[in-house]
């Protein structure tokens, strides 16, 4: 019996981890479809925690139910069973088990985690997410015609530190789009103002807060980061999958939290330079204030280098 159940675990783990599946290949469990390459490692490193817990939760529930089956009182016997104190291999492999499952489980965070959160030297389009209650503004940091200025020296990006401002293009005046709660999408009715991003490109979102702790969350992307007053966040993420998608505020920032929508248009990179100089064309230049100014103790903290 034992012979047969350590074949049949060795036979489960050759196939799990030999077979080269992909997120695809498994339910997504609750979670949406990826849109960004980021968000396929994020839901990769989910299903396979999903996997894990289940042939963990399988084999406890085998060895439960193994004891009850083979260990219950027989009709016949009615003497006591030899008592056992302790069994110093079984504690050993209590101990030692969870140990290796659990450096498991942290070995494929960490790694995931090194890589989602890397930032690249020079991105393709980095975007200065504003969040205030309760909506959301978006800083293009681009060279756009009809739009001039420098985003590096710009009083409206003060508060965004110069090891980001090292990213940005030289001479961007930019472009700026901002919300508020009513605010929609035209093409979808959904409400909250609209962030367009090329699809394929490497984006990188800055994000500063004028007022309390919110958090930035594209659905889709399955990832969000906080947006802090005096601190200042930034991840970067390639949208893969044209398309409109929902974003919303993670954090509970106060009474109106829940109108703190947004929506995300991926579209092709010629189609996101078009919309730029649509919004150069309505006098939407420049910079809106980005956030409040990194505090003292955070400006100690931060390196000048990324």
């Amino acid at each position: 019996m034992r012979r047969k159940l350590l074949q049949a675990l060795t036979a489960g783990l050759v196939l799990a981890t030999a077979t080269g599946c992909t997120w695809e290949d498994f339910p997504r469990l609750g979670m949406p479809t990826p849109t960004s390459e980021q968000a396929e490692r994020i839901l990769s490193l989910w299903q396979g925690s999903w996997a894990a817990a289940l042939a963990i939760g399988g084999l406890v529930w085998g060895l439960i139910l193994w004891s009850v089956f083979f260990h219950r009182r027989s009709r016949t016997k009615v003497e006591v069973p030899p008592q056992t104190r302790y069994n110093m291999p079984i504690e050993a492999l209590y101990t030692v088990v969870p140990l290796i499952i659990v450096s498991v489980f942290f070995y494929f965070t960490a790694r995931d985690e090194s890589e989602l959160m890397k930032l690249e030297a020079k991105p393709d389009v980095t975007v200065n997410v504003v969040g205030f209650q309760w909506s959301w503004c978006f800083n293009y940091i681009e060279n756009v015609e009809g739009s001039s200025g420098d985003a590096k020296t710009s009083k409206e990006l003060d508060a965004i530190p110069d090891r980001y401002k090292e990213a940005f293009p030289a001479d961007a005046g930019g472009v700026n789009d901002c919300g508020t709660p009513s605010t929609r999408n035209p093409q979808t009715n959904n409400p909250g103002p609209t962030l367009w991003l090329p699809e394929g490109k490497r984006v990188r979102f800055v994000l500063t807060s004028r007022d309390v702790i919110h958090s930035f969350w594209v659905v889709p992307f399955l990832m969000k980061q906080d947006v802090i007053p005096g601190h200042t966040n930034a991840f970067e993420v390639v949208p893969n999958r044209e398309g409109t998608f929902l974003g919303k505020c993670a954090e509970l920032c106060g009474v109106d939290h829940a109108r703190m929508l947004f929506n995300v248009k991926v579209v092709s990179p010629e189609r996101y330079e078009a919309h730029l100089k649509e919004l150069a064309e309505k006098g939407q230049t420049g910079y809106v204030p980005a956030g409040i100014a990194q505090t003292s103790h955070e400006k100690n903290r931060e390196t000048s280098k990324l």
